[in-house]
């Protein structure tokens, strides 16, 4: 827990019995803990200096001494290179064993391999090695060879790396800061193009917030430009006219290897500094141009403290509130303890690949590792070949096989459908993460769980301090490629041809599938409202191919039916205001809350004899306008279906950083209700707006064959709603812009579709500080907040009702009046915050 031996004080435990010595050496010896238990792979890695001898050993050199030869073993190169008539980078070619083929390596490599276990194939190590790769090294030594031979390779690979560090000698100059040429000309190129968005801006043409956010744009990019050109100018080696030696750049190889520092860091040293951000997380539209080699002057100096005064501050803060989570969650977790075999539950959940705007972040493979499979699986190609049988414990190999054989779903045991009645059962647990075997009996699964959270909770709060500042803002994405090559189809889109017969997105729900030859999903995509299509369903598209393009600084309000525009409840000064630019003196209309809240803001389409223009399914053509929006057309009007009526600006950009990381997963976890929170639909159906009340307006959701109740939602006035009238809706569809109420996904989707957002939202904050957690860790907890039951009818049990109980207690008693011919009592589940949630433990200690 972050002790360090700067004077920190601890408690020290002295184990006095024979057993407690024999246990403390099994479990807490050093050589018995290699691979993390929050996510499996090995903690033990080298790191700094030695990473840096290992990167320089497995370097390979064009033209060094020696290039060429032919060695019978790896004893004979390493006399050859004692003796100088090798060099360390030079390309060789050795017979490993006796009787195999020649290898073509290097001679550093073939030094390497005499420390590795003969067990991990030679590839492993004949490739420039980085501090990721020698973590795969050691992963497949551990999984290959055993502990004992794994630890002691560690040993010889410290050795080696310092000795070798030292023999390469690193040092830093000035003039391995070099400069990109074209970076004059990169931010002069910028500065023309801010100058023409500040002309678009003085001519009315977008409003200051759009001018914003495209200047922030603009320095994005350039800065992005600017470091790939300074890190390709870096990764080239200098060779040396007088004695013809390779000159490498030792800062590069030093962020390249992993043992220090970080292209963002080398972009500040030799790029430009880039956009800074002041202590409330807006970024200054002024970018910082210099970088530290040429020095910043006094203004620029100043806006760095600025936002690094922030950083030191936020850090010292969050330690604290990181500590307290862990232990809220240890105190909630830990009596969930490994106490049986199988509980025989027939239940589990289901895997997929996770896809976030078409990017696959985590492979199906890496998801079901070590889990125990509910059913068969079986080759989607051949019906008769079962990949795995149900009841088995995934390896390596079978996930290997899994992916090769192309299958989308897996449905795996979990501990969320465990029904073991105390603590969890070994099969719905899965794989012990820290020994790579099935868990073992008496585990104290919680614990571990709990601390494998919020160990990285103190990484997370440190994140902002390093960067010191600099806003690390991606360019915004305005256009959708496709990644893979096949057939693109589209599902629950809805659109509209315009008047150039562009097709346009109309519905949020609409996405974008783009499946091979046998049907398989490639990549998926979420088109937004209001994109313009370039392809159509059926197409085939390859690779690089543009899809959709869309404006990614407005949401706009798109009419799906052509007529005239009629104003309703738009008045000058009341619902909204003509807003004068001071610097170009052109006027926007934006609507604003009005006094009067009978008024209502809406756009209706009329036909040419003045009636509204009704859609297919009975409902009129009329557009709310949420406050903040901005008018695009004028009344009387003539439009084509497909225009524009409104634009929303999207929020100005604000910094994605931990502050919104540390307290979001303690949000989840409290199961709090979030402070913009969505409303979701509760039933499927249509959407109709009713009479409004002073605060709020009424939305009705209506079934659509009529049959059943109609809901209705009260949203708050100027709040943006999303579906617009006569829009067809799903159970748990977003009726208003904001994060879901978990408490709303459970009373509407279930107990699964809860877990499910729970596990990933946790698992996205964490993400996004690059930091792996297994799921299950994350599923105990979960399983904690699911635990109690809400009595509704206690049928004829000794329950009341809403008496609030765990779901074990409660399924024992039914069991109990259902074999007795009673009526059993209803109950639904609810969730729990986990500082709620441990106050009704049954366990002695907390």
């Amino acid at each position: 827990f972050n002790a360090d031996f700067d004077g920190d004080q601890m408690a020290v435990h002295v184990p006095l019995s024979v057993e407690a010595q024999l246990e403390a050496k099994i479990l807490m010896m050093s050589t018995n803990n290699v691979l993390s238990p929050s996510n499996g792979k090995p903690l033990m890695t080298p790191t700094q200096d030695m990473v840096l001898g290992l990167y320089w050993i497995t370097r390979e050199t064009e033209g060094a001494r020696g290039e060429n030869k032919i060695f019978s073993n790896r004893q004979e190169v390493v006399t050859a290179y004692d003796h100088g008539k090798v060099d360390l980078h030079a390309k060789i070619h050795v017979r490993l064993d006796p009787g195999k083929a020649l290898v073509e390596t290097t001679v550093g490599r073939a030094i390497l391999s005499l420390i590795v276990p003969e067990e991990v194939p030679y590839s492993a190590i004949n490739r420039q090695l980085k501090k990721k790769q020698m973590a795969e090294l050691i992963d497949t030594a551990y999984r290959t060879a055993g502990n004992i031979k794994t630890v002691r390779m560690l040993d010889e690979m410290k050795n080696l790396g310092y000795r070798f560090a030292t023999r390469a000698g690193f040092s830093i100059s000035m003039m391995d800061m070099v400069i990109p040429e074209e970076k004059h000309g990169l931010l002069s190129r910028a500065q023309l193009e801010i100058n023409r968005i500040n002309t678009e801006y003085q001519e009315g043409a977008i409003t200051d917030g759009e001018r914003y956010n495209q200047v922030i744009d603009v320095w994005a990019k350039t800065t992005e430009k600017i470091a790939e050109k300074m890190l390709g100018g870096l990764s080239k080696g200098m060779v040396d006219a007088e004695d013809q030696t390779e000159k490498v750049n030792s800062i590069f190889m030093m962020a390249d290897s992993g043992a220090r520092g970080s292209n963002q860091q080398m972009k500040q040293l030799a790029g430009m500094r880039g956009l800074m951000a002041k202590p409330s997380g807006e970024i200054i539209e002024t970018p910082i141009l210099a970088n530290f080699r040429e020095g910043l002057n006094v203004l620029e100096y100043f806006i760095s403290t600025h936002g690094a005064r922030k950083g030191l501050a936020d850090t010292a803060l969050k330690t604290a509130n990181s500590g307290y989570l862990t232990r809220r969650l240890v105190d909630v977790a830990q009596d969930t303890v490994i106490t049986q075999h199988d509980c025989g539950t027939l239940d589990g959940i289901d895997m997929t690949a996770l896809i976030e705007s078409g990017e696959i972040i985590e492979a199906l493979g890496d998801r079901v590792l070590g889990r125990v499979v509910l059913e068969d699986v079986i080759d989607p190609l051949d019906e008769n070949n079962v990949i795995v049988e149900a009841g088995h414990e995934l390896t390596e190999a079978e996930v290997k096989l899994i992916e090769e054989a192309g299958i989308e779903k897996i449905r795996v045991r979990s501990i969320l459908t465990c029904i073991a009645d105390h603590g969890a059962c070994r099969l719905c647990y899965g794989r012990d993460l820290a020994h790579g075997h099935l868990v073992n009996m008496g585990e104290s699964v919680g614990v571990i769980a709990a601390q494998s959270i919020g160990e990285p909770g103190t990484q997370l709060t440190m994140r902002t301090f390093h960067i010191g500042g600099t806003a690390s803002r991606r360019a915004e994405q305005n256009t959708w490629d496709a990644r893979f090559s096949g057939l693109l189809r589209f599902e629950d889109l809805k659109e509209v041809r315009d008047r150039d017969n562009n097709l346009i997105v109309l519905g949020r729900r609409g996405e974008a599938v783009i499946v091979d030859q046998h049907g398989r999903e490639k990549e998926r995509r979420p088109l937004p409202l209001g994109a313009k299509l370039r392809k159509t369903a059926g197409d085939e598209v390859a690779q690089g191919d543009t899809i959709a393009e869309w404006d990614p600084f407005s949401i706009p309000i798109i009419t799906d039916v052509s007529g005239f525009v009629k104003f309703v409840d738009l008045i000058e000064g009341e619902t909204f205001r003509e807003q004068v630019d001071e610097v170009t003196n052109l006027s926007r209309r934006v609507v604003k809350e009005s006094p009067n809240h009978e008024k209502r803001p809406r756009i209706l389409i009329m036909d040419a004899d003045g009636n509204t223009v009704m859609r297919d399914n009975e409902t009129q053509a009329e557009f709310s306008l949420p406050i903040k929006s901005e008018l695009a057309v004028e009344h009387g009007r003539e439009v084509h279906a497909g225009e524009t009526l409104a634009k929303i600006p999207r929020e100005l950009a604000k910094n994605k950083d931990i502050t919104g990381g540390l307290p979001r997963v303690a949000e989840l976890f409290e199961a709090r209700v979030p402070k913009d929170q969505a409303i979701i639909s509760e039933i499927d159906g249509i959407v109709e707006y009713g009479s409004d009340m002073k605060k709020k307006q009424r939305l009705v959701i209506r079934p659509e064959d009529s049959k059943g109740e109609e809901k209705e939602y009260l949203v708050p006035r100027g709040r943006h709603v999303t579906v617009h009238v006569g829009e067809f809706v799903r159970a748990g569809d977003p009726l208003i812009d904001g994060s879901p109420n978990p408490h709303d996904i459970l009373a509407v989707k279930g107990t699964k579709a809860l877990q499910n957002y729970l596990v990933n939202e946790v698992q996205q904050v964490y993400r996004l500080q690059g930091v792996t957690i297994n799921d299950k860790h994350i599923e105990v907890i979960v399983r904690q907040m699911l635990r109690q039951v809400y009595v509704e009818d206690p049928g004829e049990s000794t329950f009341l009702i809403g008496e609030i109980i765990s779901k074990n207690e409660f399924n024992k008693q039914n069991k109990k009046l259902l074999e007795e011919g009673r009526a059993p009592a209803r109950s639904k589940p609810i969730l729990q915050g986990i500082t709620k949630a441990s106050l009704s433990t049954d366990s002695f200690i907390s």
